[in-house]
């Protein structure tokens, strides 16, 4: 019965979010007579399912533009991305999550982690483990808030960062660059640098095509990065030209084939 009730009050949220673009967690926590921990849950699970767009406070409808979050792509070559990176995390690791799409991934997979400790310059990513039932201990850089990556930058977020040590830190990438790194278009580069130098393991999390990207700005030369997570689209060459950097290369398969 309480699962039906579930599912029932996911479809009339959609309808409600259908009918007025974005919906409230407090509303529809008094609309419903439930807690805004449960209505947090159906919408991180609705979420998951790519009906919806979390933000701070509710959700909105999916952006037209939006179709990477919820595609097959996302599902497949990047959650085979996320597995193997969340193969590489202990119980009671101390880790860094940056911001993208990505990295948040990894997300649905640390349920089964013990004792993590999680630095975040991303609300999403705090918002998210928030609802974990066994939550980690979750820590939130701070800073200046910046409307292109979605998330804390500046030099508050910096000094914070350089006030613990993490064993591993997650980033993504808009771009790779087989010479020179990680690439992005973003100029603030600055707080990526400083998560690579705290933690002691760098992991980045990218699809094999962000080799296709030219893009101006380097962001993490390889010499920073000790684990490039990446699929198995990426040809033999680009593979080993990236290693030649002291880069361990992972290449994760699709977790099912694609139709």
């Amino acid at each position: 019965m309480q699962k039906r009730n579930t599912q029932q009050r996911r479809r009339a949220i959609i309808e409600c979010l259908n009918a007025k673009g974005e919906v409230l967690v407090d509303e529809l926590s008094r609309q419903f007579s439930t807690s805004e921990v449960t209505i947090r849950k159906d919408l991180a699970e609705l979420e998951n399912n790519g009906l919806l767009l979390r933000k701070f406070g509710g959700a909105v409808l999916l952006p037209k533009d939006a179709s990477e979050l919820s595609s097959e792509k996302l599902s497949s070559r990047k959650m085979a991305i996320a597995y193997a990176a969340a193969e590489l995390i202990n119980d009671h690791n101390r880790i860094i999550i940056d911001s993208g799409s990505t990295t948040s991934a990894l997300l649905p997979l640390l349920r089964g982690k013990l004792g993590l400790v999680v630095m975040t310059n991303s609300l999403q990513v705090s918002n998210y483990l928030l609802e974990q039932e066994n939550e980690p201990k979750i820590l939130m850089t701070g800073g200046s808030w910046d409307t292109q990556s979605h998330s804390f930058q500046g030099k508050m977020a910096e000094l914070v960062l350089r006030s613990y040590n993490f064993d591993q830190a997650f980033l993504g990438a808009a771009g790779l660059d087989l010479e020179h790194g990680t690439t992005t278009f973003n100029e603030l580069t600055q707080l990526s640098k400083v998560m690579a130098e705290v933690s002691g393991q760098v992991i980045v999390m990218a699809e094999s095509e962000k080799l296709q990207r030219k893009i101006p700005n380097v962001e993490l030369p390889w010499q920073s990065i000790s684990i490039l997570v990446t699929d198995d689209l990426i040809s033999s060459g680009a593979k080993q030209r990236i290693e030649q950097h002291g880069v361990k290369v992972i290449c994760a398969k699709p977790l099912k084939t694609e139709s």
